[in-house]
């Protein structure tokens, strides 16, 4: 799988979990180049407390594109410190 925003490469991996209908990618699987840490948080019931990285390529800012969850509720565990994306980043085959 791999995630895609503004024509490169943010992750890829073979080991992908599916959760929710998103694929979270090992943290070892993406080009830190592009992330930067963010501020925001929100909470799942189920999940815990998620936590974002904004994108940066070339100076154009994807703001909370990524997410995951540092500390997930044990439901969770799986996909601790896996990164999944929205906000217009494309993950494919």
């Amino acid at each position: 799988m791999k995630a895609l925003w503004n024509g490169r490469v943010l992750a890829e991996s073979d080991n992908t979990v599916v959760v929710d209908n998103n694929h979270y990618f090992p943290r070892e699987s993406l080009n830190m180049d592009y992330f930067q840490p963010s501020d925001k948080t929100t909470v799942c019931g189920w999940k815990g407390t998620a936590n974002y990285f904004s994108i940066n390529i070339d100076g154009e800012l994807n703001q909370d594109a990524a997410w995951y969850y540092a500390a997930p509720k044990e439901a969770a565990a799986e996909i601790k410190d896996s990164v999944a994306f929205w906000r217009g980043v494309e993950v494919t085959e």
